[in-house]
């Protein structure tokens, strides 16, 4: 694709974002050969705006930011490149995540978590080996099998065509939102952030220019230095936005359940840059900790499912009141509104739903994927971009901002987009120049480095990997 694609599709990510009136900075430069995402659809230069927007909130503006294509294409399959001590850190997709021939046509399903896989198989009334579920599935419609699985809690989706999922209640409702939705309540004053010390990436801004998130930061310090963000989120989207925030400068914080573990190459892939711990909402000092947590954060997001959270005083009124001047930022798989508000999904089941499976099949009867998981990287770089944006809007005129972000949205607007047929691999590189090693309690780990610099400046991954749930749940001191 061209050059104008995608600085068209930047300039509609920035848009979307709310908080500037005129376009995005022309500050961008990108560099590198083409075809690293080869696909039907735009998704190279869907990645490279999504990032865009990102490294230019970063920056507030003052341009110098640089993209390489290489490394954009690596960094939207990172989890593809992750190694412990040489190593694969899992198994990618489990066995009972994956594309099944039903009566009708086809269905997928998405079983990497126990408990998912629990609810599928408790669906089919199957054994879980693959060939029961594959019979179970075979007799009978993809719709009947999506409507049965999630409803024992389960994650599935019929394989629709784009015209189908368009002309249904579901695809009308996310074609009606925007790509990101916000809201804000009144009230509180503009808060003040102060700089923290220079990073790991050893960040040389110019003296007394304005950080992303507001302030005035001071030479050498990180774009998000000083902002504190408690995370709430998991499976990719969720942490790619926030690993970023962490490359950035920010304290991230992730708060787990204890109920429900991460995977294990998740939790290595999702941890960089952040420190990591786990608390039980559900118990009467857990939520007093959840909001003593709050009470020092600049930034909430979270991955949960629409008003999951209104039960632990999360819902936007109780926020604003309790917590004025944040920033709360949340992703999901099919958005807040419509009849599937608050149906499981992940970026596998939204491609099947919304018809990128079937663009994406290469013979036009089986299903295919895209090149790289864009729905959950491009939203998890959207949803960093709307932190920056929306922390810049509260430092300059206050309240307490939301925003939402969700997987079908992203997925429209790739559909939405100009397409040139099959795009081919272009030349490359390879993916060396992208890697970094990073030290943890169980060994090197290899991953793909932050993305992009900002006046010949790159990022980094900080120190030592955090070992999952190893951390205190409390704010590291300013």
């Amino acid at each position: 694709m061209t050059e104008e694609l995608w600085r068209g599709l930047l300039a509609q990510a920035w848009a979307a974002l709310r908080d500037d009136a005129g376009g995005p900075p022309d500050g961008l430069d990108v560099t590198g050969d083409p075809g690293g995402l080869p696909s039907r659809l735009p998704v190279e230069d869907t990645a490279i705006a999504c990032a865009g927007a990102a490294l230019l909130a970063a920056g507030a503006g003052r341009g110098g930011a640089r993209l390489d294509r290489g490394h954009v294409a690596a960094a939207f399959r990172s989890e593809a490149y992750l190694r412990l001590n040489g190593e694969r850190a899992g198994p990618g997709f489990a066995p009972l995540s994956r594309f099944w021939r039903a009566a009708d046509g086809w269905v997928r399903t998405h079983a990497n978590y126990p408990w998912h896989r629990e609810a599928l198989v408790r669906a089919l009334g199957t054994a879980g080996e693959p060939e029961a579920v594959a019979a179970a599935i075979a007799g009978l419609g993809a719709r009947e099998v999506e409507t049965l699985v999630t409803g024992a809690g389960g994650v599935a989706a019929a394989v629709r065509s784009e015209d189908t999922w368009r002309a249904e209640p579901p695809g009308l409702a996310v074609a009606a939102a925007g790509l990101v939705e916000g809201t804000e309540i009144a009230g509180a004053p503009p808060r003040h952030r102060g700089a923290g010390s220079q990073g790991a990436a050893g960040w040389q801004g110019a003296a007394g220019w304005q950080g992303a998130a507001g302030w005035q930061g001071a030479a050498g310090t990180l774009p998000a230095s000083g902002v504190r963000v408690l995370d709430l989120t998991r499976v990719i989207a969720g942490p790619v936005a926030t690993r970023y925030l962490g490359a950035l400068g920010a304290d991230v914080l992730r708060l787990d359940p204890p109920h429900r573990p991460e995977l294990p190459a998740q939790a290595y892939d999702s941890l960089l840059g952040k420190r990591s711990a786990v608390l039980d909402l559900r118990t009467a000092d857990g939520d007093t900790r959840l909001h003593e947590l709050l009470s020092g954060a600049d930034v909430l997001v979270h991955g949960y499912r629409p008003h999951a959270l209104d039960r632990f005083g999360l819902a936007p009124e109780a926020l604003a009141e309790r917590h004025p001047g944040l920033v709360v930022v949340s992703l999901s798989a099919w958005g807040r509104s419509g009849p599937w508000g608050g149906r499981r999904g992940f970026d596998s089941i939204v491609q099947a739903a919304c018809g990128i499976a079937m663009v994406e099949s290469a013979d036009g009867e089986v299903p295919g994927a895209m090149p790289c998981q864009l729905l959950d990287h491009g939203t998890g770089y959207l949803c960093a971009a709307a932190v920056l944006r929306a922390l810049a809007a509260q430092s300059s005129r206050g309240g307490t901002l939301f925003r939402e972000l969700s997987l079908a949205r992203t997925g429209h607007w790739l559909l939405s987009q100009p397409r040139a047929g099959t795009v081919t691999a272009g030349e490359s590189g390879g993916v060396d120049p992208w890697l970094t090693t990073v030290a943890s309690a169980d060994g090197p780990v290899t991953a793909v480095l932050p993305l992009g610099q900002l006046d010949g400046r790159g990022f980094s991954w900080g120190g030592t990997l955090r070992r999952y749930g190893g951390d205190a749940p409390a704010w590291a001191s300013r």
